[in-house]
């Protein structure tokens, strides 16, 4: 199978918009850099990136046409093809070696990492997570991700019900099994998302932890943390079922929501979830809520 990876060099205030506009795109993996090709977007703790562009990398698969993709991106501010736009097909293994080359580990919070393969982690790491390269992402590249994943390291999951609501690879789902949960439903519309999140989890031992399914099997289920990072549109659409998800006393964590959008998602769930908090990074926000008892 061949792929088609998609690169374009953007202001870093315009990254957000190009983002929004390829995730609605059969997009399979996405990833950001700096315009001089260092390999992680997100700044250590307390410091400020000064970068003035960003190279935003997206992954299709190699039937996927060109010229749509091209059109799309011609929508934002200071793109044009072949300047800033490009475009490249190569197969499996090429796809993996670059992939391994580019992603370095990555810190969330005090002790969490993300490590590629078999490299090493620090020795202040408390918790590693090993990820391979696969169809569906998540892998911390993304500042919704990263926010998620520094909220999680931050929290004891022990004995905790959780549900990963669009789970991708599974990294956040994974996370919290990691840290301790009892449970974790981890819930998407892909297929190969859900293959990714079960081989994930056999990888990592808590396969008896995890449990995965489509969204029109998820009905019934009850959690003390829900967590969600999709889109702003969606989130707003699930309200009434995320919202009914989260047990009494239990957390809310949604991300993958542009900041212009972040106060009608809060809109949203402020009935269940009165004084939602708000964090910011690179333009991308993560709410967090607690149900009241």
């Amino acid at each position: 199978m061949s792929w088609l990876e998609l690169s374009v060099r953007v202001a870093r205030q315009n990254a957000p918009l190009v983002e929004s506009l390829l995730q609605n795109e059969p997009v399979l993996a996405l990833t950001l850099t700096d315009d001089a090709d260092d390999p992680v977007l997100e700044p250590g703790v307390g410091e400020t990136p000064l970068w003035p562009s960003v190279c935003v990398t997206a992954l299709f698969s190699g039937d996927t046409a060109v010229e749509p993709l091209a059109q799309l991106l011609s929508l934002v501010p200071g793109v044009d093809r072949p300047q800033h736009v490009t475009f490249r097909k190569f197969a499996d293994q090429q796809w993996e070696r670059t992939w391994l080359d580019r992603f370095q580990p990555m810190q969330f919070g005090a002790g969490l990492w993300i490590v590629p393969g078999e490299s090493d982690a620090p020795a202040s790491a408390t918790h590693v997570l090993r990820l391979d390269p696969g169809l569906a992402f998540g892998t911390g590249t993304h500042p919704t991700t990263r926010l998620c994943l520094e909220w999680i390291d931050k929290h004891d999951f022990t004995g905790q019900r959780v549900i990963d609501y669009g789970c991708g690879s599974g990294v956040l789902g994974i996370a919290a099994a990691i840290k301790g949960a009892a449970s974790v439903v981890c819930v998407d519309n892909d297929p190969q998302a859900l293959t990714a999140t079960n081989d994930n989890a056999e990888r990592y031992s808590v396969k008896d932890v995890i449990s995965s399914m489509r969204p029109g099997e998820f009905s019934t289920q009850r959690a003390d943390v829900v967590l969600a990072n999709i889109l702003a549109a969606p989130l707003v659409e699930l309200a009434p079922r995320l919202a009914a998800a989260v047990g009494a006393g239990g957390a809310l964590v949604l991300s993958g929501i542009l900041e212009e959008q972040a106060e009608e998602v809060r809109a949203a769930y402020l009935a269940d979830f009165p004084g939602m908090e708000k964090r910011v990074l690179d333009g991308w926000v993560l709410l967090t809520g607690t149900k009241p008892e």
